[in-house]
């Protein structure tokens, strides 16, 4: 089975994983739940994992070319930075906490990326076992297994300070309303910022914007409760496979 073909068994096979690991009355058998993370709150982590972290192989293809676009600004956001210092505006609302918050937003972009790299891993690890697919829980838990417990904790770590970022709901306006005004400079400038960057930072809005929508409706305390009990599940998920 080649490289392309393993990678779209693999990402139907984790899709199904996270699918039974957040309904509702798995989750309710097994943990004591806070009473804000009801069905309906369940459903809504579910389908954002699904939809913007671990999306169907053929949205894959658009997807990894924004995120290269987005990589760009990742490593190297001067360019992006050099943008907002010319807003009179958002200098005078931010000051020198400007590029700070900018920089929450590209690390939280960097965690959807990370999910990305996670899952190519595991393709290197099926290739290398020559397991055939279809890929059902079993198979993405020897999957599992077989990557080093360092990389699966950090790739938790990872997804513990994409929502760490997420449930700040004061830094997630600032960063929405910036990144947004990056979008609108850009269109205005297309003889310097092509199609495909704006559409990157679009795609990386609305995945910063969707994810907002967690915790949304929710006061301080309850989305507490929820971020960590998110993190508590995704670290439940760890022992399991190990033990």
């Amino acid at each position: 089975m080649s490289e392309k073909e393993t990678l779209k068994q693999v990402i139907i096979g984790y899709r199904q994983v996270i699918e039974e690991r957040y309904q509702y009355d798995r989750i309710q058998e097994k943990y004591e739940l806070p009473a804000s993370f009801d069905e309906e709150r369940v459903a809504v982590f579910r389908n954002y994992f699904l939809e913007y972290m671990y999306p169907p192989p053929e949205q894959r293809e658009e997807l990894d070319a924004a995120f290269e676009r987005l990589d760009e600004y990742i490593k190297q956001p001067e360019k992006l930075i050099r943008l907002l210092v010319a807003s009179s505006r958002l200098l005078f609302k931010y000051g020198r906490h400007l590029p700070k918050i900018l920089m929450a937003g590209m690390k939280a972009l960097k965690s959807f990326r990370a999910a990305n790299n996670f899952e190519h891993k595991l393709v290197q690890s099926a290739m290398q076992l020559e397991l055939e697919s279809p890929y059902g829980r079993d198979e993405i838990n020897a999957l599992l297994r077989s990557l080093s417990r360092k990389d699966i904790e950090a790739f938790i770590k990872n997804n513990e300070a994409l929502f760490e970022t997420l449930h700040d709901r004061a830094l997630i306006r600032k960063v929405t309303e910036i990144v947004q005004y990056l979008i609108d400079a850009m269109k205005k400038r297309p003889k310097l910022y092509s199609k495909e960057e704006v559409g990157a930072l679009e795609l990386g809005h609305n995945l910063i914007r969707e994810g907002d929508a967690l915790f949304d409706k929710l006061n301080k305390e309850d989305q507490q409760r929820i971020f960590e009990f998110v993190i508590q599940i995704e670290k439940g998920i760890l022992e399991e496979v190990f033990s």
